[in-house]
């Protein structure tokens, strides 16, 4: 019986280790970056942030430096794409947002975030888009610089839970571009636990949908 029950503690385990990931890489000017090249590595192996005072809502756990991350040059007007170690499993949004820094290795992520791009639901159906790969368009009207790029993918797929956030920092120097600047939220701060987006239930009357957080920014 005791072999029995650490088997199956074992397959539970398995099970959910295997429910979650985390993006890795970064794919910028064509060339896919290895493992941690140019994203910053995680402590919290693939778990996700549910505390929504946390700093580590910027970054993830664990990223809260960048001192062992390549820093990779980027053209404003560019598309660059975060790659995860498998499929996105859990339904929920996506958001991408930039912070512009003195320095991409060696920001903690404190300074303002602006939203830059957001995936919702399709509709009608509430169909999701859980892939394993999200790509984003830099702003073209951004100014030259250091900038950390974020990930964020909000799971809300067990209402009455606390939803999770899988998150991942990239850290990349724009080139090119403009002089726009546009007005940023903090994080953490820029979810709150009432907003709709957050406390959605997608199985029950699941007609529409706002993805949590500022409004997109765009040129």
């Amino acid at each position: 019986m005791k072999s029995l029950s650490i088997a199956a503690a074992g397959s539970l385990l398995l099970s959910a280790v295997n429910g979650h990931y985390i993006f890795q890489k970064l794919t910028a000017n064509g060339v896919q970056g290895g493992v941690y090249q140019n994203v910053r590595q995680n402590t919290n192996y693939n778990s996700p942030v549910t505390d929504l005072s946390s700093p580590d809502l910027r970054c993830n756990v664990g990223g809260g430096s960048g001192s062992g991350t390549s820093t990779v040059s980027v053209a404003a007007g560019s598309s660059v794409t975060f790659t995860a170690d498998v499929a996105v499993y859990h339904q929920g949004p996506v958001a991408f947002y930039m912070t512009k820094v003195q320095n991409a290795a060696t920001a903690d992520g404190s300074t303002p975030w602006f939203k830059i791009k957001e995936i919702g639901p399709r509709f009608p159906g509430g169909q999701w888009d859980m892939s394993s790969s999200y790509s984003v368009s830099i702003p073209s009207c951004i100014a030259a610089g250091d900038y950390l790029l974020r990930i964020e993918q909000l799971a809300i797929h067990n209402p009455g839970g606390v939803p999770q956030f899988y998150i991942a920092c990239a850290q990349v120097k724009v080139t090119g571009g403009g002089s726009r600047t546009f007005n940023g939220v903090s994080i953490p701060g820029h979810v709150k636990a009432s907003d709709p987006g957050y406390t959605a239930n997608i199985y029950n009357n699941f007609n529409s949908y706002t993805v949590p957080g500022p409004a997109v920014s765009t040129c």
